[in-house]
């Protein structure tokens, strides 16, 4: 079984943000995620692909491809 609980790594120790339901001892293995620094994270502005894609005028039309099984 697997079970997912995030956390914090602080000085040698690992604080988890719930208590597992486990209860019994288990092995666990522990991944380290790298936060980005604060100047990559951009907020994302709702909008900014507006005008750039398309879709097909005959994107509703059936395929010819599945003609044999209509």
């Amino acid at each position: 079984m697997l079970t997912a609980i995030q956390g914090t790594y602080d000085h040698g120790q690992i604080i988890l943000d719930e208590v597992p339901s486990i209860q019994k001892r288990m092995k666990v293995i522990v991944t380290f995620l790298e936060e980005e620094p604060e100047a990559k994270k951009k907020p994302r502005k709702a909008g900014s692909l507006a005008g750039r894609g398309s879709i097909p005028a005959n994107f509703n039309e059936p395929l010819d491809d599945l003609s044999d099984y209509m």
